[in-house]
């Protein structure tokens, strides 16, 4: 309707009112022409027709007007919305600028963005971003390092100001280049070692900027040596799950021998069984009772045996309990204490006297358990502060001797028949009596 002006808009209400008067003129002129019996109804007709002509084209345009103005609406809205949108991605811009104008000016003075190898832990992820942002910070505010204030050079105190600028940056650059390094590279166990490392960039930095009474922000040094304790413990966790999974792929080669063993030792027992039962029936079918008689204690026997290693196959808690020793290796105040489900368990005892160890282990305790399970893991309960290794389980050496293992076992396992203190540790002694009695002679 804004579109319309004033007059045709009057001249709308002025013929719809026309209209209405004709209309009751007509209505009259009807009834009087009834009344009188004739007149001119039919010129009425054609006014009252061409009046209502005349509105419907005003009604037409005001349409065609309305609809116009609804385009013009919904442009002016998409243009409206566009123009929003440019406005946002110029924000966007304009803080994306930002962040790069801030990493390029942190890569100035050696501070890269690289995958931290503790991102990828959750546990650390909160932590890291904390100390890496309050790290960026420091170097955003130019004090990760400081130096003399009034410095010249040449005479000059600007060359001066910008002379130990240099400085700063270059010795800046190169501490966090070795921050970087270490970070990336530091091994399991060796944090000592990275950390030291660390420090001696930052001693260096130190001496070659003396000139200029160049110092790395302790602080600052102590959020990159968090970097670092923080890279460390992955290197760690890394290096405690590969051994893990290594004592777990070894734990089930062991299961496995174990029941490949009991598969076998029952299958020579059935064996054995049907041997001897052809021969009972013989002996039967020609009367030989005695040694029938023989031959039945024999198979039941054999059928004890055969309940004994099924037994042994179902009870996965069943085996031998060991405690073993290797002087030569670990000196006399040291021992393993593991359990076996082999149906020899000193085949276990000599698979860990392999190459990797010096000398064969010496067995100070062997015996068989219903619950080998639960001794063992007693026993492990029972010596946890001695235990050598914290980290992997598996690992079961502990820093104690036969004697005091002897005295926990006999009260855990109560019928403990056999104990052996002093370990033989033949070619250790024999090779200390070598040793002794002069030069040994390297075989050719």
């Amino acid at each position: 309707m804004g579109l319309f002006d004033g007059g045709k808009q009057k001249r709308i209400s002025e013929l719809e009112a026309e209209i209405g008067r004709y209309q009751t003129a007509n209505q009259e002129m009807a009834q009087r022409v009834q009344e009188l019996g004739g007149g001119d109804y039919l010129g009425f007709k054609r006014a009252i027709d061409h009046v209502q002509a005349e509105h419907a084209h005003l009604a037409q345009e005001q349409a065609a007007a309305e609809a116009q103005l609804a385009d013009v609406q919904a442009q002016t809205a998409k243009v409206r919305a566009e123009l929003v949108g440019a406005q946002v991605k110029r924000d966007e811009l304009r803080a994306e600028a930002g962040i790069l104008a801030e990493k390029v000016a942190l890569q100035s003075d050696g501070l890269y963005e690289y995958e931290h190898p503790a991102e990828s832990v959750i546990r650390l992820q909160d932590e890291l971003r904390d100390v890496t942002s309050r790290a960026k910070s420091m170097v955003s505010r130019k004090v990760a390092t400081s130096a003399i204030a009034n410095f010249t050079f040449n005479n000059s105190e600007a060359k001066g100001r910008k002379f130990v600028a240099d400085m700063s940056k270059l010795m800046l650059r190169s501490y966090n280049a070795e921050v970087e390094n270490c970070v990336l590279t530091v091994k399991a166990g060796k944090l000592d070692t990275a950390l030291a490392r660390l420090q001696r960039a930052k001693d260096q930095a130190e001496r070659l900027g003396s000139m200029i009474h160049l110092t790395i922000n302790n602080e600052y040094h102590r959020l990159r040596c968090r970097e670092l304790e923080l890279s460390s413990q992955v290197a760690d966790a890394k290096q405690a799950q590969k051994e893990a999974e290594a004592e777990e792929r070894a734990r089930l080669r062991e299961e496995k021998k174990a029941q490949q063993e009991l598969e076998r030792e029952r299958e020579r027992l059935k064996k054995e069984q049907a041997h001897y039962q052809t021969v009972l029936d013989e002996l039967r079918a020609q009367g030989r009772a005695d040694e029938a008689a023989e031959m039945e204690a024999r198979l039941a026997d054999i059928g004890k045996a055969i309940d004994n290693v099924d037994y042994r196959a179902a009870n996965i808690r069943a085996g031998y309990v060991y405690v073993i020793s290797n002087v030569g290796a670990f000196g006399p105040s040291m021992v393993k204490i593991g359990m076996t489900r082999r149906l020899d368990p000193l085949d276990r005892v000599r698979e860990l006297s392999d190459a990797s160890v010096p000398f064969n282990f010496d067995v100070h305790a062997l015996f068989f358990s219903e619950d080998a399970v639960g001794v063992e893991a007693e026993l492990h309960r029972r010596f946890a502060a001695q235990r050598v290794n914290l980290v992997n389980a598996r690992r079961e050496f502990f820093a104690v001797t036969p004697a005091q293992v002897k005295q926990q076992l006999a009260t855990i396992a109560g019928n403990l028949l056999e104990f052996v203190d002093e370990p033989e540790a033949e070619q250790y002694r024999e090779s200390q009596r070598l040793r002794e009695d002069g030069p040994v002679a390297i075989p050719a």
